[in-house]
């Protein structure tokens, strides 16, 4: 099959972007600027032919899909597995916080020890498992063509490490970034991903751009 091209989106910022707050699932709504991000990105996309427009049905990235479906006239299609990673007793608190709330936990996490799942949460290996293989599904769903997905910072990493054979120890190099465009193509056949593009946020105002330089979002 011929290799798909998937533009995947970093959801719009929420306050607790702005706060340094462990999202994992909680659902969590865009903030102002995030709704604005979300409105740039519509107007990005607008006249840009694509095939589909996918998003995780967390409503910081449904919202952000909605404002691009209004522009392109596309219908977003949601799947659960697009999630962030879960987080379970970490989430809604900052680094910090966590660190003295759960000092052992924390310890155990901070080891990046892929099959570790914080209580109630997740494991780095579960969770690329179930979010590398809905993207990898999504682009047999449309081989020579081109989707837009709307999702998560971690989605986004597992990806980026995908791309470039990073493991899950080893600590990614470049940023994420709310509302960004990130392009990756995909060989059904080989499954093989690609990166074309990372980051792209010409889209957006100076005083619009919110970037994670951490491991963890």
């Amino acid at each position: 099959m011929k290799e798909t091209t998937l533009i995947v989106i970093r959801h719009g910022e929420t306050a607790w972007n702005r706060e340094k707050r462990m999202q994992g699932t909680t659902d969590t709504p865009l903030s102002d600027v995030g709704r604005e991000q979300a409105r740039a990105l519509g107007r990005r996309l607008a006249g840009h032919a694509f095939a589909a427009l996918y998003t995780s049905d967390l409503a910081r990235a449904w919202d952000t899909a909605r404002a691009i479906s209004e522009h392109t006239g596309r219908e977003a299609v949601a799947d659960p597995r697009l999630q962030e990673r879960r987080f379970g007793i970490f989430e809604g608190l900052t680094a910090e916080e966590i660190v003295a709330r759960y000092p052992e936990e924390h310890a155990r996490f901070a080891s990046r020890d892929p099959d570790y799942a914080v209580p109630g949460g997740e494991s780095a290996r579960s969770f690329t498992e179930r979010c590398i293989g809905c993207l990898a599904e999504i682009a047999g769903c449309h081989p020579g063509g081109e989707v837009v997905v709307v999702t998560h910072g971690l989605v986004l990493d597992s990806l980026y490490r995908a791309a470039h054979g990073l493991d899950h120890g080893a600590r990614r190099p470049v940023p994420l970034i709310n509302a960004s465009l990130n392009i990756f193509g995909y060989g059904y056949g080989r499954g093989a991903w690609r990166l074309e593009l990372w980051g792209d946020i010409s889209h957006l105002a100076a005083d619009q751009v919110t970037v994670y330089r951490g491991t963890a979002a």
